[in-house]
């Protein structure tokens, strides 16, 4: 007998909708591998109608004092917490990630991620006002930019939603986010929430695939395009961009390199390392995916890893010992899969390279060494429970690996000698450098990369900036 498949709606001008055609998608449980609800496939006339809320509720939200934005956001967070057990129900249907870990590693931070921004939104500061020629008086304004148009991944679709929202809305923007076509759920549930908060029109939801993505992108109303996904999605978001000259921020892939001197406690390490490079099936752009070995050291370190590969778990969402959960689709457990069965012949896999159970898209905790720096491996982001180990024989070596990628994004350093890791932490060219840590983030500090990886800040006063535009007033004092 089948189950009726739940039915998800697009929250645009205030109320929930179906597409205007009726087009949808079925939307699939990763861990059962079964559909579980129906999304709307958006087309031309629901960006349209989305853009047009949002257009026409802007110039109140950009005139709301920050105080009125800030009181907001803190009803929002405070809703949030509320109905921290729905977020979760809906996340793990989502992602079938652990329920546990959902409820203990996402929604506080994303709580306090809202409230950071409800406190930026009372930050929005110039430069002193001065004369800086004779007989005129300059001063700074900064100022929303407009309609945002905001494209969410599937690894992180309830937090990067509020990385998303919670500055753009905090600047006095208003907003039509798209989450992926594979996990819309907790979106969808967000806009229920922030519904009842903000006026209509502020925060708009549309579902739907790629090429709903690029009519938001396209579209002649937004005045910024924001993506966080892969380097060939970011790319093709700057090109669109680029033909009416939107601003354009992106937070894309990763492959981080993980140094490990032989000064550095193994046994923590490995510890740190495995959990920053298994947590959420690795399916993270600063996973701590790429480690790079001190020879004298690397043989011990390959082994203990290899045991701690073997005593992490992955399985069903309401399991309690398992560190992990499914793979997000078919087609990422595929990709996985393929890195592993192109390995060259000099590659080794010391733990995992398989898939997991019938029921699912599992992967097990895998570890490859014996790689080379030019290693398909090494140099492309895998985006799954993969950790490759690679030997090197001093600093300057290691930084060559460390950079000898397209990647720029998260880094670590592990090591006892300070002088070495000021050094190290000098010349990674990553946005995010940690030391003898890896993966930890804040909502104070900013988020995002250089080359490949993207351009522009999450998180942080930088990625609220991001979201305003600068405006210089002159006026004359001979009136």
């Amino acid at each position: 007998m089948s189950t009726e498949l739940r039915r998800l709606r697009n929250y645009i001008d205030g109320e929930f909708r179906d597409a205007a055609d009726g087009r949808t998608t079925e939307v699939v449980n990763p861990a059962t591998g079964e559909a579980y609800a129906t999304a709307p496939l958006s087309g031309q006339t629901d960006v349209d109608a989305a853009m047009a809320a949002a257009a026409a509720a802007f110039p109140a939200w950009r005139d709301a004092t920050p105080a009125e934005r800030q009181k907001a956001l803190l009803k929002i967070a405070d809703a949030f917490e509320e109905r921290a057990e729905d977020l979760i129900a809906a996340e793990v249907e989502n992602t079938g990630k652990p329920i546990g870990l959902t409820r203990s590693e996402e929604i506080p931070p994303m709580v306090d991620q809202i409230r950071f921004f409800a406190g930026a939104a009372r930050m929005l500061e110039g430069r002193s006002a001065g004369e800086y020629m004779d007989g005129l008086t300059s001063f700074v304004r900064r100022e929303p930019v407009g309609v945002c148009a905001q494209v969410a991944p599937w690894n992180y679709p309830m937090m990067m939603a509020v990385w998303k929202f919670a500055p753009a809305i905090a600047a006095g923007n208003t907003v039509v986010l798209k989450p992926s076509d594979t996990t819309p759920a907790s979106t969808v549930l967000i806009a229920d929430i922030i519904g009842s908060v903000l006026p209509k029109g502020v925060f708009n939801v549309i579902c739907g695939d790629r090429d709903t993505g690029r009519m938001m992108v396209e579209h002649p109303t937004p005045a910024m395009a924001s993506i966080t996904g892969s380097v060939r999605a970011g790319m093709s978001v700057a090109e669109s961009a680029s033909k009416d000259l939107k601003r354009v921020h992106l937070e894309l892939g990763g492959k981080a390199p993980v140094v490990v001197f032989e000064d550095t406690d193994i046994a923590k390490a490995v510890e740190d390392i495995s959990v920053a490079g298994f947590f959420n099936a690795g399916q993270d752009c600063t996973a701590a995916t790429r480690v790079l070995v001190q020879e004298s050291i690397h043989d011990e370190f390959v082994a203990a890893l290899a045991k701690a590969a073997s005593e992490t778990r992955t399985g069903q969402p309401d399991d309690e010992d398992v560190l992990y959960g499914p793979l997000n689709n078919p087609n990422q457990l595929k990709q996985v899969s393929g890195f592993i069965e192109r390995l060259p012949a000099h590659a080794k896999v010391v733990a995992g390279g398989h898939q997991v159970g019938e029921k699912g898209y599992f992967y097990a905790p895998t570890v490859v060494a014996g790689l080379l720096q030019d290693d398909e491996i090494i140099q492309n982001e895998v985006f799954g429970p993969v950790i490759t180990v690679q030997s090197f024989t001093d600093e300057q070596q290691a930084l060559e690996y460390a950079n000898g990628v397209e990647y720029a994004l998260a880094s670590s350093v592990w090591t006892k000698d300070h002088a070495r890791a000021m050094r190290l932490s000098k010349a990674l060219d990553f946005g995010c450098v940690w030391i003898n840590t890896h993966i930890p983030l804040v909502a104070e500090m900013p988020h995002g990369g250089f080359k490949k990886s993207g351009y522009g800040k999450d998180l942080s006063a930088y990625g609220f900036d991001d979201y305003t535009r600068v405006k210089h007033v002159m006026t004359s004092l001979d009136v």
